[in-house]
């Protein structure tokens, strides 16, 4: 069973808990991996997708005329694309509203939750540069445009290392993993669901991840969707 209470802010410290040994990662090219989430031993699902050339395009001429874009809402699967398609402008092409309002049609399904979450935020720095877990259920993350999130497998961490474990010292220097091939990324397009630590079950076992460093010239069209009452 998992909670439905409301999503709580990130936290980089990690969770009081007994030591948990084995976590994995469930891959797959169609959107039906997302049920693997509900297997104990799954701790991030990836939906490895490509956009359209479409969706492409519509991100981009988004993006061109609101470069610090920010919003943030509570919808449900009947009213996410006319509020996306409201929040994004009249003059904004339908495709990435519609794509949204499928991602949220397809999370709530999955953990029958009435309304998610939602956040579509324009970057152009790292929003959470050093690794930490979630103090969450799931999260739902993809990436529209730039540079995708960076992840560590569970059996790769040092939990110790978490927040204030690292003792002022970098990631890559804390002890937290033990080389820089530990550090596995998302790819644009793709669809991710992490667990975090407040999946029952899940304590001391939510997934490390961080935001990736953004070079000065780039940006990055991030969405997030999180569990609502």
């Amino acid at each position: 069973m998992i909670s439905t209470n409301p999503v709580p802010a990130s936290s980089p410290e990690p969770h009081a808990a007994a030591p948990v040994s084995f976590r994995r990662a469930a891959l797959g090219k169609a959107p039906e991996v997302f049920t693997d989430i509900y297997q104990e031993e799954t701790n991030i699902v990836i939906w490895q997708r490509e956009l359209s050339t479409v969706i492409q395009d519509s991100t981009n001429d988004f993006l061109v005329s609101n470069p610090t874009f920010q919003a943030a809402m509570a919808v449900s699967p009947q009213d996410a694309f006319a509020s996306v398609s409201e929040s994004l402008g009249t003059a904004s092409k339908p495709e990435l509203s519609e794509d949204i309002a499928e991602l949220v049609d397809m999370f709530c399904c999955l953990f029958g939750l009435k309304r998610a979450g939602l956040r579509l935020t324009v970057l152009d720095r790292a929003m959470c540069p050093r690794f930490h877990v979630d103090k969450v259920p799931c999260r739902l993350i993809t990436t529209y445009l730039g540079v995708a999130t960076e992840w560590l497998s569970h059996q790769a961490v040092d939990r110790t290392k978490l927040g204030p474990g690292n003792n002022g010292h970098a990631d890559s220097q804390s002890g937290l993993f033990q080389s820089p091939k530990d550090i596995q990324q998302l790819s644009g397009g793709d669809v991710a669901l992490l667990k975090g630590e407040l999946w029952e079950g899940n304590e001391n076992a939510g997934l490390v991840h961080r935001s990736p460093a953004i070079s000065p010239d780039e940006k990055r069209l991030l969405l997030t969707l999180d569990f609502m009452s």
